[in-house]
C-alpha cells in the first residue's frame, strides 16, 4: 500500500491512503490520524489501511478524492532519528580518489552520519538557503522507515522491520566544512525532503529483492536529467545489513529512518580518465569526476531559482512514490 501525509495545520499531517497509480487518495481518521500511530501498532492498524488500499484500487471506495502531492508533508514529518549510511562504494572511492586519499577500509562497516530529524521537508516545498556562497548540493537516495529492531540482531531480522521505503533528497551545504575536510554535521545538512508517499516492499514486487530495490533512480536539475542510477546493482550493503548495523549496540525504536546515501554505480576508467555513463546524484559527485578527468571542478553547486526532481519508476513506467520537486529560494529570516 502506499500512504501520505496531508498538510493540516499540524506538525504532523492527516494520514491518508493512496491509490496505486497515485492518482486517489482517502482519509484514514476512522483507522489513525498520523502515520506514526500506525506504526507504534502496525500488525493491528496496517491490515485496516490495506483494505481502504484495495477498495481505491478497485473503484469501491466512495470516499476517495484527487491525489495532490503538493499537499503532502514528508510521510512521517517528524521522526525519532534519520540516519544516513554510506552504502554505496563507489561514491566513496571516486570522493576519495579525487581527494587524492588513500583506501580506507571501515571494520564496522559503512559510515553513517546522524542529522536533525524534528522538521522534514514534503516533496514540493522549497528548499530554502541562506547564501549561494554555503555550496548548496542535493543528494538523491533511498530510505526505509522501520518498525522495532532488537539489539545485535542478525541482517535478517533486522530486514524484517522495514515498514515503508521513500525517495529523499539530503539538502547538503559543501561549503560549511570541519578542520578535517567532512561537512559540518547538522548545520552542513541542513533540510532533508521526502517523497510525497512511502509504500510497502510489497509495492516493488520482484524489484525488492535482497534488501535492495532493484530499480533506476532519476534525477534532474533544471528540468535536464543528470542522473539515472540502478539503486540496487552496486549497493555494497542491503538495508537489512545497514539496520543490522544501526541496532549493533543499541535498540532501533519504531519510526526511524535510514538512508543509504546517494545512488551511485560504477565507474569506467580508461587510460586514466573516469567516467560515469548513469550520471549523478549529487553534485559534488560531479565535482569529483570532472576533478580526476581535468584537474579541477567545473561545476558549480545550487543557485537560487534552481529546481530539482527525483522520481523512480517501475518497469512499466508508472510512478511508485511520487517526484520529488523543489525548487531552492533564499532565505527569509
Amino acid at each position: 500500500m502506499k500512504l501520505a501525509s496531508y498538510k493540516d495545520g499540524s506538525r504532523d499531517g492527516q494520514l491518508v491512503v493512496v491509490s496505486r497509480d497515485l492518482s486517489q487518495a482517502h482519509y484514514a481518521s476512522h483507522v489513525a490520524n498520523r502515520l506514526q500511530q500506525v506504526l507504534d501498532d502496525w500488525n493491528f492498524l496496517s491490515p485496516q489501511l490495506q483494505d481502504i488500499f484495495d477498495a481505491m484500487n478497485a473503484g469501491r471506495a466512495r470516499h476517495a478524492f484527487a491525489f495532490d502531492p503538493a499537499q503532502c508533508m514528508a510521510p512521517l514529518p517528524r521522526a525519532y532519528q534519520w540516519v544516513t549510511a554510506a552504502a554505496y562504494p563507489s561514491h566513496a572511492e571516486l570522493l576519495r580518489k579525487a581527494a587524492g586519499q588513500p583506501d580506507q577500509q571501515h571494520a564496522c562497516g559503512p559510515e553513517m552520519l546522524q542529522l536533525a530529524s524534528d522538521a522534514l521537508l514534503g516533496a514540493q516545498d522549497a528548499l530554502p538557503c541562506a547564501a549561494e556562497a554555503l555550496g548548496l548540493d542535493f543528494c538523491a537516495g533511498v530510505a526505509v522507515i522501520t518498525g522495532d529492531i532488537p539489539q545485535a540482531c542478525a541482517p535478517e531480522r533486522a530486514l524484517d522491520g522495514v515498514r515503508l521505503l521513500m525517495l529523499y533528497n539530503q539538502a547538503t551545504l559543501r561549503g560549511l566544512v570541519s578542520a578535517d575536510g567532512a561537512v559540518a554535521g547538522v548545520q552542513g545538512n541542513c533540510a532533508t525532503a521526502f517523497s510525497p508517499v512511502a509504500i510497502t516492499p510489497d509495492e516493488l514486487g520482484d524489484a525488492w529483492a535482497k534488501g535492495r530495490v532493484n530499480l533506476s533512480l532519476q534525477t534532474q536539475w533544471n528540468g535536464r536529467k543528470v542522473g539515472q542510477c540502478d539503486a540496487g546493482s552496486d549497493m555494497g550493503s542491503h538495508f537489512g545489513q545497514l539496520l543490522a548495523l544501526l541496532a549493533r549496540t543499541r535498540p532501533v525504536r519504531v519510526g526511524s529512518i535510514l538512508g543509504a546515501g546517494p545512488v551511485s554505480n560504477t565507474g569506467l576508467e580508461k587510460r586514466g580518465q573516469w567516467s560515469w555513463p548513469k550520471g549523478f546524484h549529487s553534485i559534488l559527485e560531479k565535482r569529483a569526476m570532472e576533478s580526476l578527468q581535468d584537474g579541477k571542478a567545473a561545476t558549480e553547486y545550487l543557485r537560487y531559482g534552481d529546481t530539482v526532481q527525483i522520481e523512480m519508476k517501475n518497469a512499466a513506467g508508472q510512478s511508485l512514490f511520487g517526484a520529488i520537486e523543489q525548487e531552492v529560494i533564499p532565505f527569509d529570516s
